[in-house]
């Protein structure tokens, strides 16, 4: 067998034409970007925390707008979920495969494909924990408020956040940081990889261009966790209104005897 053939077989990906697949990532990595700036930026309006002349929060507002889009489940599964998906599985693959050299080449790119890879493994853990609490899946565990209602959206929210100091103060956090900064640093990654930045003159111009987003979106992020968990304390939301969930992970504990 010959060399060549036999580094073909070495990995499935490499007969399933590995540019198109990087490209495919770059481009789900977009999408998902894109949608961790507007969600950061409709939760930053958490910031109003409650009004006295009983008309809807700019937040509730917001959700009322977003619930109200026809295809919303449809929407939610081709632009946002299954980039995720995607980016995700692709993701751990380069991350399995890549070899970082920090060690011998402190550049600040070969630090910058580091934390890439560090906040990537933070995002899937924080993005299962967040996605999974909202539907209510470790209610049983971490406290009754933790889903999220859409026609109550404010006071779920703020439920959500306010079940334990750690998932406000600490979770969240950690999660919204690794967020924004992996969203602008694959932005900045993704204009190199298209050829839009092609001179270091282009480069530095893009590279400020995505250092202030990501202070935009972080910024957003806390300010949208600080707002939840300085507000005011909020009643339990009556069981009895609709809420979308996910089977438990955890069977709900019995009545006490």
């Amino acid at each position: 067998m010959s060399t060549a053939s036999a580094a073909s077989s070495s990995s499935p990906l490499r007969g399933i034409a590995p540019f198109l697949l990087r490209r495919l990532h770059s481009l789900s990595g977009i999408l998902f970007g894109g949608y961790v700036l507007l969600h950061l930026a409709v939760n930053a309006s958490l910031v109003e925390n409650y009004r006295y002349d009983g008309l809807p929060t700019v937040y509730q507002q917001q959700v009322d707008k977003i619930h109200s889009l026809p295809f919303l489940s449809a929407i939610s599964f081709g632009a946002i979920l299954l980039p995720i998906i995607y980016h995700t599985i692709y993701g751990v693959y380069i991350l399995i495969n890549g070899k970082p050299n920090v060690a011998d080449y402190g550049y600040t790119r070969n630090w910058l494909y580091l934390l890439q890879r560090i906040s990537a493994l933070v995002l899937i853990l924080f993005i299962a924990f967040h996605y999974l609490a909202f539907k209510g899946t470790f209610n049983s565990v971490l406290g009754n408020e933790m889903h999220f209602v859409p026609s109550k959206a404010t006071e779920s929210t703020v439920l959500h956040f306010q079940q334990h100091w750690w998932i406000g103060w600490i979770v969240y956090p950690i999660g919204v940081i690794a967020a924004t900064f992996h969203t602008a640093n694959g932005f900045y990654a993704a204009g190199v990889a298209w050829g839009l930045t092609i001179s270091a003159r282009a480069q530095r111009r893009w590279g400020g261009v995505c250092v202030g987003l990501f202070l935009f979106a972080t910024a957003c992020g806390l300010t949208a966790v600080a707002s939840a968990m300085t507000h005011k304390k909020v009643p339990p939301i009556d069981p009895a209104i609709p809420r979308v969930a996910l089977p438990q992970v955890f069977p709900p504990a019995g009545p006490n005897v």
